[in-house]
């Protein structure tokens, strides 16, 4: 994950603006190895445009989403809405580890463009 210098500044800002979602994407994502944000959790349809508008100002243009909760369609669609267009599935590292392996899960994701 390249280094994206507002999140890594906001670790130790707790008066930060950044927008949670993504920085704890940012997060996941760089503990888990993977190379672009990945949203693992839910994601509410009114977070949406600040999700958009944070990537957009921190020039991220692609993201995963590798969570699978029960409003992911709808979620989608409102991403899709606003100008994000679903570009395919793909494997992503979990923040999760295998007991057995010891290393993150592999879990399918669905990429997303900007």
């Amino acid at each position: 994950m390249q280094k994206i210098k507002v999140f890594e500044e906001a670790k130790n800002n707790k008066d930060s603006n950044v927008n949670y979602k993504v920085y704890w994407a940012y997060e996941n994502a760089k503990e888990a190895g993977n190379e672009l944000l990945d949203f693992n959790d839910v994601i509410w349809e009114q977070d949406i445009p600040e999700i958009i508008e944070a990537c957009r100002e921190n020039n991220i243009t692609t993201f995963t989403i590798s969570s699978t909760f029960s409003s992911l369609i709808t979620t989608l669609a409102e991403f899709e809405r606003l100008g994000c267009q679903m570009s395919g599935l793909v494997k992503v590292k979990s923040c999760n580890t295998d007991y057995q392996t010891g290393e993150h899960q592999i879990i399918p994701a669905i990429k997303m463009e900007l």
